[in-house]
């Protein structure tokens, strides 16, 4: 077994099976949206950022250690019990990866796999925050948002960036930034909304990505502007999210959020989405 960086040719390749590994009823993971929203740094510095495990020739895990220094882990469905592989990856993070971390810390997100997470439980990692995963069953019809929902284009740039920076403070996203993302294989089934109020006002923003027909789809990230919140924009973008998504053939809409955040989870639940209980990361000793 063998861990490699990828190159930017290699990129099409790994989203595509981070995509095909994506099915309901499995806990979330990284999603081909999360590879497609780091793109906004570019494809050099996305696939800097990746590192993919190969067994046999196949991909087996793919991770992705973010500006942050959190390794965030997608892992193949069929590998989720397997204690080599598990214990591999985890003598990885301590090892190659480790000297990657801020001052020697880290956290792994390590959502999927009974065995990676027994492993660094063995290993001494520590449970970190608590996250909440939801989703949005997208069967059937979703109810219609209050505002008006635009796809982003070259001329709709600005508003989405102006959002964003009200919506996340520091947010380090640009129109230079969105070029990039949308230049992105991830970005092929993707979409970048607006939310206008009445007034014709851009209150809120989301990016929602698809893995395919009949597989789960991503909102990664959602926002409504600082100074338009409390009017209920929160869970209308949410709903044209979700319907983005069901036009796409997704299977059901996804999002994780910390579960500190409680209006944030109020407002997709809310929108209609459930969850099945909290999720934790880990943290290196």
């Amino acid at each position: 077994m063998t861990m490699t960086t990828p190159c930017v040719a290699d990129l099409p390749g790994v989203i595509d099976i981070v995509a095909s590994w994506q099915h309901e009823g499995l806990p979330v993971q990284v999603h081909p949206g999360d590879l497609g929203w780091y793109g906004r740094f570019g494809s050099e510095a996305l696939a800097a950022a990746l590192r993919v495990w190969v067994r046999d020739g196949d991909i087996v895990a793919v991770g992705l250690l973010d500006e942050t220094g959190l390794i965030r882990m997608a892992v193949a469905p069929d590998s989720g019990d397997d204690d080599v592989l598990a214990r591999r990856l985890a003598d990885d993070f301590v090892g190659p990866l480790g000297d990657l971390l801020p001052a020697g810390r880290g956290v792994v997100e390590a959502r999927y796999g009974r065995a990676l997470r027994q492993a660094l439980t063995d290993r001494g990692w520590a449970t970190g925050d608590p996250w909440t995963p939801l989703r949005r069953d997208l069967s059937g019809p979703v109810p219609g948002p209050a505002l008006r929902i635009e796809v982003v284009d070259s001329e709709l740039v600005e508003d989405r960036v102006r959002v964003q920076a009200a919506a996340f403070a520091g947010s380090s996203f640009s129109a230079e930034g969105w070029r990039q993302l949308s230049q992105g294989h991830a970005y092929r089934t993707a979409q970048c909304l607006v939310g206008y109020d009445q007034a014709g006002a851009a209150v809120a923003a989301a990016t929602v990505w698809s893995a395919g027909h009949g597989r789960p789809g991503l909102v990664e990230p959602l926002g409504v502007h600082g100074d338009h919140r409390g009017q209920g924009h929160g869970v209308s973008i949410t709903l044209g999210a979700a319907e983005a998504l069901r036009r796409q053939g997704c299977s059901s809409a996804m999002v994780a959020t910390s579960s500190s955040n409680v209006a944030a989870v109020a407002t997709y639940q809310a929108a209609g989405f459930v969850t099945s209980g909290e999720i934790t990361d880990h943290c290196r000793p």
